[in-house]
């Protein structure tokens, strides 16, 4: 599969492109979030959050692992960092294959329970406020989804 890569000038950039992908995913859509400590992980998840229509204030689940917020779609937002050992089982595939979107930080930690079909963004650092996320789609579905991001992205 292709990969797609976008540039974000600042974080409410950043956070604008999450909001768009997120009024534009459904059910059972599952999205990794990899990349430099600090690069904006979380405040990709917060936009994205807004694109599925969710009030909620949504923050950083490093400590429970899994928090969940109703929207138009619920979202499933997961931060494996602390994940002792990628075996045990969290009842992840609940979450990958049920009614809402997952997103997960720091996936690689768990890749052996991943489902093959998933969208990866890596978001890296480019200075102060520039980030570079590359997106890399697993499937028909994501791949079609990373070209109506980056089109609209790019007539903006």
């Amino acid at each position: 599969m292709k990969n797609y890569e976008l540039r974000s000038n600042g974080p409410e950039e950043t956070y604008a492109v999450a909001k768009r992908l997120g009024t534009l995913l459904n059910e059972g859509d599952v999205i990794l979030l990899e990349g430099d400590l600090g690069a904006g992980k979380t405040t990709f998840t917060k936009g994205l959050a807004l694109g599925l229509d969710i009030k909620k204030t949504v923050n950083s689940p490093t400590f429970t692992i899994i928090k969940e917020y109703a929207g138009r779609i619920p979202l499933y937002h997961m931060d494996v960092y602390r994940v002792q050992d990628s075996a045990e089982d969290l009842g992840f595939d609940e979450y990958f294959y049920g009614d809402g979107v997952t997103v997960i930080e720091w996936a690689h930690l768990i890749e052996d329970q991943l489902p093959d079909e998933k969208l990866a963004i890596y978001l890296y650092h480019q200075g102060d406020d520039e980030r570079k996320l590359i997106l890399k789609p697993s499937g028909t579905r994501y791949e079609a989804l990373c070209e109506e991001l980056l089109n609209e992205h790019i007539s903006d």
